[in-house]
């Protein structure tokens, strides 16, 4: 046999002779192969492979570490062999292909911290961090999965909310001819507005309500506007749903909520300068100034279906 060569046969333990310790010597043996069985998983190399750099390897193999054998001379590591081969080829080359997938690399890099190979450790890091920001998402869209679901969010975040619900499936009526891409125009807006604002605004989307397509807009955990895009039109002897694209009023509510940044701590030196004199002032006065100064802007934008009850024809 020439060269370094690997096999991957996996071995069945069979009971027998426990392995046995011994102080490996490089060339102790008469032959410059070394027999490695990694896990079931056999390997065949050369010491000076196993010694090149300073790892775990060349301290069990230059006689500074104890190495367990089996009956037939086969020095067992205690590791998943999946990944020695390419330990191997980086020992001889100092460098090796990477695998593609990031599971993969993060497996090889654990066995290289093992074995104390801190090149190949780097080279596994470096990929990471690489494939990380590849595909790093800009931002992430929250999809409600129930209205629990959706309360939780609301009230925890510290970021104005916008949420677009469009559920298709609750149409019971033909679409009008311009109703499809407008659809499509209002999730399209909502895709780009999250990318634009995503750092200052929480976007979450409804596939789950009762409306085919409705913002909602909320500050500081309270509902603010509301613009709902769709209607019941009548057409010749039908009703038809009528889906707009109000994209000037949908950006006019963004730009609103984007006034509820701040804090939810109220700001006691503004409450303080902009309230009465209390000292002076009746009880009722004060009701009045608390109501004045905890009233927040509402704007609710929604046409409701509404339905001829009269028969068609008259």
């Amino acid at each position: 046999m020439s060269g370094d060569t690997c096999l991957t046969s996996t071995l069945c333990q069979a009971a027998g002779p426990k392995p046995k310790a011994c102080s490996f010597k490089g060339g102790s043996l008469g032959n410059k192969y070394v027999r490695l069985n990694v896990g079931g998983s056999l390997y065949y190399t050369t010491v000076q492979v196993l010694t090149r750099h300073d790892t775990m390897l060349k301290a069990m193999f230059s006689g500074r570490m104890e190495v367990l054998t089996d009956k037939e001379g086969w020095i067992l590591i205690d590791r998943c062999g999946k990944h020695f081969g390419t330990i191997l080829n980086y020992l001889r080359d100092d460098t090796i292909a990477l695998p593609k997938h990031r599971q993969e690399i993060k497996e090889l890099m654990a066995e290289a911290k093992y074995y104390l190979i801190q090149g190949l450790v780097d080279m596994c890091q470096a990929a990471l961090q690489d494939k990380k920001d590849l595909y790093e998402p800009v931002c992430s869209i929250p999809i409600i999965t129930s209205p629990k679901e959706e309360e939780r969010l609301i009230e925890s975040s510290m970021k104005p909310v916008v949420k677009l619900l469009y559920n298709r499936s609750n149409n019971k009526y033909s679409y009008t001819s311009n109703s499809d891409d407008n659809l499509l125009k209002n999730i399209e807006l909502f895709d780009k507005l999250s990318l634009r604002f995503n750092g200052r605004v929480l976007f979450i989307k409804d596939v789950i309500g009762d409306e085919i397509c409705c913002w909602s807009f909320y500050g500081q955990g309270r509902k603010l506007a509301e613009v709902c895009c769709t209607s019941i039109v009548y057409a010749t002897e039908k009703k038809q749903t009528k889906v707009e694209f109000p994209e000037a009023r949908i950006y006019e509510e963004t730009l609103n909520v984007l006034l509820y940044e701040t804090p939810r701590v109220p700001d006691n030196s503004l409450l303080e300068a902009t309230s009465r004199n209390r000292s002076q002032a009746s009880h009722s006065e004060d009701d009045e100034g608390f109501e004045l100064r905890d009233r927040v802007r509402r704007i609710h934008v929604k046409r409701y279906s509404t339905y001829d009850d009269r028969q068609l024809g008259h």
